[in-house]
């Protein structure tokens, strides 16, 4: 006898809309929920479908949710948002939809925010440390090189 639970289609997605409402979700985990629920490949599609048309899952939707989230909490930068949306698997025009969501000057001000930060608990350490210290971290976080660039040349000046 099996041990795992077997689920109707309604049950299925009864489910799948309440994790669906909880959160914004993408395609990608939608499906791997029902992968994991066992679900036949037909239903995953009607199950698919079903939320598509009820509006409980919007591509365009995630992204934009997402980028915002991880822009205004975690102080990502552009390039980490994209790259963690692609392993999403979500399209580029959401993606381009998604990176919207934050004007130029909002990012430049998370961006040297967060370098400043990084400066002060670094400044102890020895300068080329510091500095390299403050590089692989902004690119952890998916800022663009010229633009950490430009911050290192003003560590640069008030050495």
């Amino acid at each position: 006898m099996s041990t795992y639970k077997t689920y109707t289609v309604e049950e299925a997605t009864a489910k799948l809309m309440r994790y669906c409402a909880y959160q914004e979700r993408c395609h990608k985990e939608v499906t791997q929920k029902l992968t994991e629920m066992r679900m036949t490949p037909l239903a995953q599609e009607h199950i698919i479908t079903k939320l598509i048309s009820d509006n409980f899952l919007n591509e365009t939707r995630f992204a934009k949710a997402f980028a915002r989230g991880k822009f205004r909490i975690k102080k990502w930068g552009r390039l980490r948002i994209l790259r963690e949306l692609k392993l999403r698997e979500v399209s580029s025009y959401n993606i381009k939809e998604a990176l919207k969501e934050f004007t130029e000057n909002e990012y430049l001000e998370n961006f040297h925010q967060l370098a400043d930060q990084k400066i002060q608990q670094v400044k102890h350490l020895p300068y080329l440390k510091q500095k390299q210290k403050l590089m692989d971290y902004l690119v952890y976080r998916g800022y663009e090189k010229p633009l950490i660039y430009e911050k290192l040349q003003e560590l640069d000046y008030k050495k």
